[in-house]
């Protein structure tokens, strides 16, 4: 029996696509701030990347302003499913369409550590992949997806803490498609760096800058009224949402 928002709460219900976080409201700060955090956190890799490939990183930042570059990305299959339909997808069925379904029933904060529990275990399909291919031993196999699982979680639940603060589709998928570009950071090349001290250096910088602004930049005054925030019971506490 579907849950009745309006008549269990007592009140109107936000508009379907608001719950959704498919609204103008916001759309700036929504489209620039979580991105900027995302960033703030890949400070390390991203020094290092400018480090070791200088004049890459240059002509990179005059691809991005070049339109036919963008014509080619879109003619690749593999990058439009890496970095517009996987983000797309799955930071709708993930977020914008679980997220609205769990507050009821959990509240926020639990919300926010069992939905990306679902998104790990829909990566698990890997194993499935690797084990029928033979890539790699069992146990080699099964090792990967476990890490696998374990920071896609940590990921989903950043990107559910910044669905539900926010209460924008935009700013999940946008940080998902930056990080899918990025990968997981290449800690062990660090650690062997020419220059390890320095780069470890901003590693730690953007992880201490990057939980020093996660509140500030993700403050709801940025964003308008957040409609999922009204879907909590009234004797449940919405500090995520203030």
């Amino acid at each position: 029996m579907a849950l009745d928002v309006a008549t269990t709460y007592g009140f109107q219900g936000p508009p379907l696509l608001k719950l959704m976080g498919v609204h103008l409201e916001g759309i700036v700060a929504a489209t620039c701030l979580p991105l900027l955090l995302t960033m703030v956190l890949f400070f390390g890799p991203l020094i290092q990347l400018v480090m070791d490939y200088p004049w890459d990183f240059i002509d990179g930042v005059k691809m991005f302003l070049d339109p036919r570059f963008w014509v080619q990305c879109l003619a690749d299959m593999r990058w439009m499913r890496n970095q517009v339909v996987a983000p797309l997808t799955e930071e709708l069925v993930f977020r914008a369409c679980m997220l609205p379904m769990l507050v009821p029933c959990t509240g926020l904060s639990r919300a926010i550590v069992t939905c990306p529990l679902f998104f790990g275990v829909a990566h698990f399909h890997h194993v499935i992949e690797l084990l029928k291919f033979r890539q790699g031993t069992v146990a080699g196999i099964f090792l990967s997806a476990v890490f696998q699982f374990s920071y896609t979680a940590v990921f989903g639940a950043y990107t559910a803490f910044i669905f539900i603060r926010t209460g924008h589709l935009i700013g999940p998928v946008l940080c998902h498609s930056f990080c899918n570009y990025m990968g997981f950071p290449a800690i062990g090349a660090a650690l062997d760096h020419p220059q390890k001290l320095t780069i470890i250096f901003f590693y730690l910088l953007g992880v201490v800058l990057f939980f020093l602004l996660l509140f500030p930049l993700t403050d709801p005054a940025f964003y308008g009224s957040l409609a999922v925030c009204h879907l909590t019971r009234p004797d449940t506490s919405t500090s995520v949402c203030t």
